[in-house]
């Protein structure tokens, strides 16, 4: 049997500042790529080339993902909403600005706490969680505060796609948390998600008549590359194994540290400004996690 932990420990700890990294570094993986991929597309395509590697993967260690095992019902829920939030989260920023959509984009640990406190017993939210999300939130919000602006009615379109897009993030969390997904190995969670998304995204970029690959640079592949085998196969899958093992609040609450991450990125390999309020930020999210990862006291929110 699956231990579960109530708390993260340091391996965990240490998981997720990599795993936050590479999801910060994506950020910049994306704008490179879209150079000479279709925005679509190129979520399509990261899809379908993680799954091929999964799959290779899942061989080469004798791990069966087509087992029949009650779980394909399941498996398309959260595959679908996997693939929408990948959807929305694209899409949504056609019409809002970027620093907007990681503002909208990271309320999803809020979801994530909030669907936890109803549906997983074990992870009641207590007063010092709603402190240390509110607070790394505040932290997130230093980090685009220079970039934001009033938004038009477009932008609010926008905006509302990438709210929803964290809503489905956080869908997908507890719904694999709250059920018998949670049984099952990361591999086989991830085949689903992996493979509803690739079909979905592919078939709207074919439907939607994007251009598809039209500008294969050595820098656009090299970024396709890192987004496919080092973002949508290898984090992924340690990220769908922690959530099996972890409880799902303290694990998304480590996602605040993205952001910052991604400004660091583009400062570096773009030479993109960095934010004026990245230390205060930095501060925040950090006394944010640690909140909610102080230990139990029995204290919930009626």
């Amino acid at each position: 049997m699956r231990s579960r932990q109530t708390a993260l420990d340091g391996l965990a700890m240490s998981l997720l500042v990599v795993l936050c990294a590479s999801w910060g570094v994506q950020q910049v993986a994306i704008k490179v790529a879209s150079a000479g991929i279709s925005p679509m597309f190129q979520a399509g395509l990261r899809s379908a080339g993680a799954l091929g590697l999964l799959w290779a993967w899942s061989a080469a260690r004798g791990v069966p993902i087509l087992a029949r095992d009650g779980s394909l019902g399941l498996g398309l829920v959260i595959g679908l909403l996997f693939g929408g939030e990948i959807l929305f989260i694209y899409w949504g920023l056609s019409y809002t600005t970027a620093a907007r959509s990681v503002l909208f984009l990271y309320t999803a640990p809020f979801f994530v706490a909030l669907g936890a406190h109803v549906f997983l017993p074990g992870e009641r939210l207590r007063r010092t969680d709603i402190l240390g999300l509110a607070c790394a939130f505040a932290g997130v919000l230093a980090v685009v505060a220079d970039g934001l602006t009033l938004p038009d009615r477009r932008a609010m379109i926008g905006d509302a796609m990438v709210l929803l897009a964290a809503i489905l993030w956080a869908a997908t969390t507890v719904v694999i948390k709250a059920s018998p997904l949670a049984g099952l190995s990361a591999n086989k969670t991830l085949v689903y998600q992996l493979g509803v998304s690739a079909v979905l995204l592919l078939g709207l970029s074919a439907g939607l008549g994007e251009a598809g690959l039209f500008d294969p640079t050595p820098r656009v592949l090299a970024a396709m590359a890192y987004q496919t085998i080092g973002v949508a196969f290898a984090s992924y899958l340690v990220w769908f194994w922690m959530i099996t093992r972890y409880p799902a609040s303290k694990l998304s609450a480590f996602s605040f540290l993205t952001p910052v991450f991604g400004v660091l990125a583009g400062a570096v390999m773009l030479g993109e400004r960095v934010s004026s309020g990245l230390a205060l930020a930095m501060g925040l999210i950090g006394f944010g996690i640690f909140l909610i990862n102080r230990p139990e006291r029995r204290e919930t929110v009626a």
